[in-house]
């Protein structure tokens, strides 16, 4: 049972929010099953990772599930997760509705073979529109227009119960796949944001100041972008999209609201983006900000600081777990290096700070030279 636990939420982080919904709710029926890896199970359960997580619905079912399994009796914790009864499958009664007159329709419009009545009860053949000398025939080309064109859509029982594929949200800023060009120059701080910091100053001029505040929990992570109105106007038309390379699109999820299209003079207003690493991705979202002040159209492409790294949490191990694991990484695409020449005097303390900040947990003892330093995440 534990590996059959282990190699399942491995997968954790891989899947969608409905889909982890439906795992939380396995480990606890699996701690009901097979007690002797409960202790496991509600390590996983009372991951900060879950019972912080920015999505309710997680962080409920983990403190749930925790408190259910630490409280309840095993007598008790069978009965709340027993099988539920099948459910009769039954037709809908308005699909029954619906066949029903359909059927009666059809009855209506059958005429039985043989039967004058409608034809005698009709007047003579000069009243029949049919036989009408009278009666103005439309012209040939509107009778096979009329039957060359497609068939009219009926509505679908789908859009009966709003089924339809819904539009796009109009509170959520657009997100665009493929990436745009960047000045990068207008950004000259934001090495600063790679491996020491998560707040500070994106972007300033004498009109606007775009500051931002992040904090990642695993693989979720959370930027409040604030925009600051420096001038004494008015900015209206205010409008942000994000962009993503094509490459990083299944690997990285984003999410954020929209903002008000009027910031006041001396104001500020903050914009939440969410995002999910799924998997291992390349290149920063970039942030496209529109808006006009005074009259003047103003539009600017920054780079947002969500790296890989600001998803990776330092793990410890010794010497032998390491290089265990190190040996497991054969494949090329698990392994790169880069030499490269220092831009000043090699500090051991200030690089340890920054392969901590990286996202790496520094291991002593597993190099035998103190000057090189390891570090793991994960």
């Amino acid at each position: 049972p534990i590996v059959q636990f282990k190699l399942l939420h491995s997968m954790f982080h891989l899947c969608s929010n409905q889909t982890k919904y439906i795992l939380l709710s396995t480990y606890i029926k699996l701690i009901n099953l097979f007690p002797e890896i409960k202790g496991d199970i509600e390590e996983v359960l009372g991951n900060d990772n879950q019972l912080r997580n920015s999505d309710a619905e997680i962080q409920q079912r983990a403190m749930e599930y925790t408190k259910l399994s630490q409280i309840a009796s095993s007598d008790l914790l069978a009965t709340v997760l027993e099988e539920m009864p099948q459910f009769t499958e039954r037709e809908s009664s308005l699909l029954a509705k619906l066949k029903r007159k359909s059927n009666t329709l059809v009855k209506d419009r059958d005429i039985p073979e043989g039967d004058n009545t409608s034809t005698q009860e009709s007047g003579t053949p000069e009243d029949s529109p049919v036989l009408n000398n009278h009666t103005e025939l439309p012209p040939l080309a509107q009778v096979a227009a009329a039957a060359h064109a497609p068939p009219a859509a009926e509505p679908s029982l789908l859009d009966m119960f709003g089924g339809a594929p819904p539009a796009q949200d109009p509170t959520k800023v657009q997100v665009v796949t493929g990436l745009i060009e960047c000045d990068e120059a207008s950004q000259p701080n934001f090495k600063a944001f790679i491996c020491s910091r998560n707040n500070g100053i994106l972007f300033e001029s004498e009109i606007i100041q775009i500051g931002v505040k992040s904090e990642f929990t695993g693989f979720e992570g959370k930027l409040q972008v604030f925009y600051g109105n420096k001038s004494p106007l008015p900015l209206q038309g205010f409008n942000t999209t994000l962009y993503i390379s094509a490459a990083d699109q299944p690997s990285l999820r984003l999410e954020g609201q929209r903002v008000p299209q009027l910031i006041a003079a001396g104001a500020q207003i903050p914009q939440t983006i969410k995002a999910t690493a799924v998997s291992a991705f390349a290149e920063c979202p970039l942030i496209q900000i529109s808006f006009t002040a005074a009259g003047n159209a103003h539009n600017m492409v920054l780079r947002l600081p969500l790296l890989v790294n600001k998803f990776s949490k330092g793990t410890g191990m010794g010497a032998q777990d390491f290089f265990v694991r190190w040996k497991n990484l054969n494949l090329p695409a698990q392994e790169c290096q880069k030499v490269f020449k220092a831009g000043r005097p090699m500090d051991n303390d200030l690089v340890k700070g920054k392969v901590q900040g990286f996202g790496f947990q520094v291991l002593d003892g597993v190099d035998p030279k103190p000057d090189n330093l390891v570090g793991a995440g994960s």
